[in-house]
């Protein structure tokens, strides 16, 4: 029961986000005791995945502005006088301004359910439950979803396969939806040639290219095929993310797919940019001279640091400002800035943009055509992947687990102890919390920016071509001064986070008013908004995607915070941000890594896993079931069905053989 938790850690950490989970993850490897809580019912914060109900569920909690008052304060007298307390925050505020738009069919009737969807059962993790390190390894994931196993170079590709029975029940029940669908479509085609019935040939294949109706009804019902971030963010094949899961061995508890391509919009018109040398000189909108000095100045960018003469005079500049002086057409300059680059227009100097695009070319091509990867089943896998380890070394979790305040020593200023919502008084040397936890006596002094946020669902690609499997990502430029950037990341249904003939479009952007005030004039551009109308031509003759489903949100970006700002904060008390704005996952990662070190200067971070035969056990000598880190002789690689097609990515297995 978790009002029966040990009374004392090395380390009690307060939020699941992935800077936090990474940490636990440090400290418990490192052989410290760790408690790790959130009074989420789920993991990630925000960096969580949601499945479609489960994002509607997340949407009305956000939606209700009251807020949560404790009619009991019992905890107050367990204060001696020699302490005082820092009150915490019971409920999340950093989203605002949510609203969610349905545009396809809403024929829903009252009892229609996910399908698939199990009883309700407690929320895993809850305030009386906490396991120690072999239950949290079954459960750490939650079943919705779970993917383990990896499909790359330096990520091994192998697999930690969960014996949880709730998953195996959703797989066998997501494979079994499937061949029915299949069953059906084979049984329906059939019987219409044993009737007879002839079309029109010309009626047939207009059809054919005419996507599906999607209906709400139906997104309900496959509700469970959905994962839908709450921040929509990349993976950099060589960035510090992937170096740390391969180093750890965490990347085992993961899979990867290629981003496929990297798209432009521009002239109304959205295109594909060719990024390798093959796709410089095979493109088709590149004249033979645009493509030679395309080359000349990625090859420059690649290693400009040794010619600084050809930048030196411009290193106050704007990035924008140099590419014209590099007789660059204006197509080339576009394709540098948003599409290579990838950085502000107004604001990223000559060196920030140099920087940013020789990072672009060192990733290019080390796990395809592209540099960047997507973790199957949504970004909120990562942080649940450090969860794993940490309960593999011994931490404790509890999942709506709320913590009252913080317990200060007057004398010493250390933050001395937690008291959780049970009054249990638990005692440890370091104390990480996530932002959001912060009261707003705390954060009185802090200044926060805000990202604007928005998810799709369509049925088509902003590109169609003859793979309907593709991931991209395309970069938008202001619309008009002053405004931001929107980068848009769009998902197909091998990522495992939509539906089949559906796709998943997040929008990000710096905040300027409200997500919908931002991003909804981009929207319009790329998407037809009323499914039930006539579809609109606008760019390149090509029809625009509708949209089925939509929903805006303004998120909380805490990055970059100066730890001076939050009042009187006790040194052993280490704060971690929330999402950031970026593409990548560096900024998390590096504050990972900085304040671990700070509480332990003398240890490794994130070392690689013992090698299970020097493992020496105590006791009786029984060996533990496998964590899952050891390269097992019975570890097999296996084509995923879904996958084969693309190439993009590999699934695997693993046998277990159960004492």
């Amino acid at each position: 029961m978790a009002d029966n938790l040990p009374s004392e850690f090395d380390v009690v950490v307060i939020g699941t986000g992935l800077p936090e989970s990474i940490i636990a993850a440090a400290c418990s490897r490192s052989g410290q005791r760790v408690l790790h809580v959130d009074s989420r019912n789920y993991y990630g914060g925000n960096w969580a995945s949601f499945s479609f109900s489960g994002l509607l569920s997340w949407i009305k909690e956000n939606k209700q502005k009251t807020d949560i008052r404790e009619e009991r304060e019992d905890w107050r007298k367990l204060i001696l006088e020699t302490e005082e307390a820092i009150s915490l925050n019971k409920k999340d505020k950093t989203i605002q301004h949510v609203e969610d738009v349905c545009y396809a069919s809403q024929d829903l009737a009252e009892d229609v359910k996910e399908a698939g969807a199990l009883p309700n059962l407690p929320a895993f993790g809850t305030s009386d439950t906490s396991e120690a390190a072999q239950e949290s390894e079954k459960e750490c994931p939650p079943v919705e979803s779970q993917s383990f196993g990896t499909a790359s170079r330096e990520i091994s590709p192998e697999r930690v396969t969960c014996n949880d029975a709730e998953s195996t029940i959703e797989r066998k029940d997501a494979e079994m939806t499937s061949q029915r669908e299949n069953l059906c479509d084979a049984t329906s085609g059939q019987f219409a040639l044993e009737t007879g019935k002839t079309e029109n040939v010309s009626t047939t294949e207009a059809a054919a290219l005419e996507p599906k109706k999607i209906t709400y009804t139906q997104i309900v019902k496959e509700g469970r095929r959905f994962n839908i971030d709450l921040v929509s963010k990349l993976l950099y094949s060589r960035g510090l993310l992937i170096d740390l899961l391969t180093k750890s061995n965490v990347s085992r508890y993961a899979e990867f797919k290629n981003v496929t391509r990297i798209l432009a919009f521009r002239e109304e018109r959205v295109e594909q940019v060719p990024c390798s040398r093959a796709d410089v000189f095979n493109s088709k909108q590149l004249t033979m001279v645009e493509k030679r000095m395309l080359m000349k100045f990625l090859t420059f960018c690649s290693n400009y640091e040794q010619h600084p003469d050809e930048y030196q005079d411009y290193k106050e500049c704007k990035f924008s400002e140099y590419l014209k002086t590099q007789k660059l057409t204006s197509n080339l300059q576009h394709f540098i800035l948003h599409s290579i680059a990838m950085v502000s227009e107004a604001d990223s100097s000559t060196i920030d943009g140099l920087k940013a695009t020789k990072n672009f070319l060192q990733c290019l091509g080390h796990y395809g055509n592209t540099p960047f990867l997507f973790p199957l089943y949504g970004q909120g896998e990562i942080p649940q992947c450090f969860c794993r380890m940490c309960a593999v070394f011994g931490g404790i979790y509890c999942l709506h687990h709320s913590v009252q305040c913080l317990v200060v020593d007057k004398e010493s200023g250390r933050c001395k102890a937690i008291i959780d919502h049970f009054g249990q008084r638990i005692s440890a040397n370091y104390f990480v919390v996530e932002d959001s936890y912060l009261s707003e006596k705390t954060c009185a002094n802090v200044c926060y920016r805000q990202i604007s946020r928005a998810v799709l669902i369509t049925d088509q690609s902003v590109l169609k071509t003859d793979s309907d499997q593709q991931i991209s990502i395309l970069t938008v430029p202001p619309m008009e001064l002053g405004q931001p950037a929107v980068r848009i990341i769009e998902l197909c249904s091998s990522t495992m986070t939509c539906m089949k003939n559906t796709y998943l479009v997040h929008f990000t952007c710096l905040s300027t008013k409200t997500a919908k005030e931002d991003l909804e004039p981009v929207v319009q551009k790329l998407f037809t908004l009323n499914a039930e109308t006539e579809r609109e031509s606008k760019y390149g003759g090509l029809e625009k995607p509708r949209v089925l489903w939509a929903v805006y949100f303004n998120m909380r970006d805490s990055s970059g915070i100066d730890r001076n700002s939050y009042d009187r904060l006790p040194s052993n008390i280490y704060v971690c941000s929330g999402p950031d704005c970026a593409l990548g996952n560096d900024y998390a990662v590096k504050q990972a890594e900085t304040l671990f070190h700070e509480m332990f200067p003398k240890e490794e971070f994130c070392p690689p896993p013992p090698n299970p035969e020097d493992i020496i056990y105590d006791g009786d000598g029984t060996q533990p079931e496998d964590p899952g880190f050891s390269n097992s002789s019975d570890m097999k690689t296996e084509p995923s069905s879904e996958e084969s097609s693309d190439g993009n990515s590999a699934k695997v297995s693993e046998e277990h053989h159960e004492e």
